[in-house]
């Protein structure tokens, strides 16, 4: 279980869509509208966590019509955001909204991300360690992700709304900006990538 722990530590807590758009939403929005779309993201978590353990995932991705449009449904929106980002210039603004995303966006945020299906792949499909037990080990999986998912998430509001409260140069936060636009155009890479 510990292996298993380790593995979500390192998937969750590496930049993707979610913690990118937390941080986002922290930086431009503040605390109390980064804490209404984080629980949006964890519950759209826990869906696609759901989907993944039930099968319903491999049922629906198994279609490659269906697989491809949402392939390329959500690498449109990872690039889209991730221009956005890009071009926000000097200020630290993630997200530009005239209102703070809630708690829908995070959730239909998470059930678009591609590399919540893929976390949530490796983790169930992997790390056996209860094998004679299935159902224990399904249920001991939901609690350890989440009590990692939870704190992690909470991480990367606070660094959102710690840059928001900083006075950070022009060409600092212009490089901000840069970073996690490539950080996205990664996992939008990867994705295409995975498809090949």
């Amino acid at each position: 279980m510990i292996a298993f722990a380790a593995a979500v530590f390192f998937l969750i807590i590496t930049p993707g869509p979610g913690v990118l758009s937390i941080a986002g939403v922290g930086s431009g929005f503040g605390f109390k509208a980064g804490n209404r779309y984080l629980i949006g993201l964890w519950l759209g978590n826990n869906v696609v966590a759901v989907l993944v353990a039930s099968g319903l995932a491999a049922i629906v991705i198994a279609n490659p019509t269906i697989r491809t449009i949402l392939l390329y449904a959500s690498v449109a929106y990872l690039f889209y955001l991730a221009t956005k980002i890009a071009f926000a210039g000097s200020k630290i603004a993630f997200i530009e909204k005239q209102s703070a995303p809630g708690l829908i966006n995070g959730l239909t945020l998470q059930l678009i991300n591609p590399k919540a299906y893929a976390v949530h792949t490796t983790l169930f499909s992997g790390f056996a360690f209860m094998a004679d037990q299935p159902a224990w080990e399904i249920a001991l999986k939901f609690l350890v992700m989440n009590a990692i998912w939870i704190p992690i998430h909470y991480l990367w509001l606070g660094a959102g709304v710690t840059l928001h409260r900083l006075d950070l140069s022009a060409r600092t936060q212009t490089i901000i900006n840069i970073l996690m636009a490539l950080s996205m155009l990664a996992v939008v890479g990867l994705a295409l990538w995975a498809q090949n």
